[in-house]
């Protein structure tokens, strides 16, 4: 241990360093919480942060119909005809939009944080790796401020869009195409912030191992991807029309 580590994990210390962290020195940031590893005080905040964007978003008729049109465009999407029984459905669903988008925000933050952590814990494990599942859960926490920070941008831009869809896909890039194209699906099913939260956690893994940072970022990124080539043969083979 070198002179300058014990330094370095007090700038980590409070919960807004941490969180800054993330964003502004992710290396020096899982280097502190490894060593000294936390993670419920930053699942609770991006939690929090998390909810209240869905929540009030939800909570406004913009919201609500948004809620609406991304139930009619998945179901399209994966080929269902929507008849108007099944567009009052997605309205009546709406009504507890606040509920579907709690359910969410807890789905994509401690669920993942926790899954994430016990799969990352459990199959380094196999391969000797000597870290513990506290350790390996505040990597997947701390990365979770990233997932938090789409929340909040995209929040503000889907209400002035009217959409749920993310406006960080890649679709923008490729405006010209057809949405219904595999292409343009497959660009659709790419989310930035996604990305970013996949690097972010896999530098986190790195060191938290011992592994190449570049190895293990191409292996994130690379699952991600294949898993983005399968959602888009579902919809292709599905005949759907969005």
């Amino acid at each position: 241990m070198n002179r300058t580590e014990p330094q370095s994990y007090q700038e980590f210390d409070s919960l807004p360093a941490r969180v800054a962290g993330v964003i502004r020195s992710p290396r020096a940031l899982f280097r502190a919480v490894i060593a000294r590893p936390r993670w419920a005080d930053v699942m609770a905040v991006t939690l929090a942060v998390s909810l209240a964007c869905g929540g009030v978003f939800m909570m406004t008729g913009v919201g609500r119909q948004a809620f609406v049109d991304q139930l009619e465009r998945t179901a399209l999407a994966f080929g269902r005809n929507v008849d108007d029984a099944e567009y009052a459905r997605f309205e009546d669903m709406s009504r507890n939009g606040v509920a579907y988008a709690a359910a969410r925000e807890i789905a994509m933050g401690p669920v993942v944080a926790i899954v994430a952590a016990a799969v990352i814990f459990g199959s380094l494990k196999l391969k000797g790796g000597g870290a513990t599942y506290r350790q390996a859960l505040a990597v997947t926490a701390h990365a979770g401020v990233i997932l938090a920070l789409k929340e909040v941008v995209t929040a503000p831009v889907n209400y002035a869009r009217e959409s749920l869809s993310s406006p960080a896909s890649l679709t923008m890039l490729v405006p010209m195409l057809d949405e219904a194209s595999p292409v343009a699906r497959f660009f659709g099913a790419i989310d930035l912030f996604v990305v970013w939260w996949l690097l972010v956690l896999a530098l986190g893994v790195a060191l938290l191992y011992g592994r190449p940072a570049r190895r293990t970022a191409l292996v994130f990124v690379g699952a991600y991807l294949g898993f983005a080539v399968l959602l888009t043969i579902a919809m292709v083979v599905s005949g759907g029309t969005v």
